[in-house]
């Protein structure tokens, strides 16, 4: 069982469709195998992409699955998820 899962939002950021559909895969992936934490890049950039992916994880579907939700310590670029 890998210790974390990583999703990179780089390749993706101009889709929203495409970047709800790969955060919300990752978290029920994450879920269903136990991996206890998610690690999801939106990169630093303007903050835009990292508040999308903030406001989605508010979400009541996906706020079940998760203890809580941080930002990376030294790293603005990349928002840490806690699994249940």
């Amino acid at each position: 069982m890998p210790e974390k899962l990583t999703v990179d939002l780089h390749p993706i950021f101009r889709n929203d469709r495409d970047i709800d559909t790969a955060v919300r895969n990752a978290i029920f992936r994450a879920a269903a195998a136990k991996v206890p934490l998610v690690e999801i890049i939106p990169g630093k950039g303007s903050g835009k992409l990292k508040g999308r992916v903030l406001a989605m994880l508010r979400q009541p579907h996906l706020r079940k699955l998760y203890r809580r939700v941080e930002v990376a310590p030294g790293n603005d670029g990349m928002v840490l998820v806690h699994l249940k």
